[in-house]
């Protein structure tokens, strides 16, 4: 849980902008995107599947170019 102490002398902008980089640190926000949505584990298997595909895919252009 993130928490930010405030100084006297430190503005509301800066105290927030503290706050909002440690969320970014601890992944806070990219937990609540992936948990926004519920996902059966069939079609999160299905994303699985078709990631390891593209990222195949992918591999396979880069490695099948000749060299200069």
């Amino acid at each position: 849980m993130p928490s930010v102490k405030v100084r006297d002398t430190e503005s509301f902008e800066s105290a927030l902008k503290h706050f909002k980089k440690q969320c970014e640190r601890e992944g806070i926000l990219s937990e609540i995107k992936k948990r926004e949505h519920y996902d059966k584990p069939s079609v999160k298997k299905k994303k699985k599947i078709i990631a390891a595909r593209k990222k195949a895919a992918k591999r396979r252009t880069f490695s099948a170019k000749p060299a200069r």
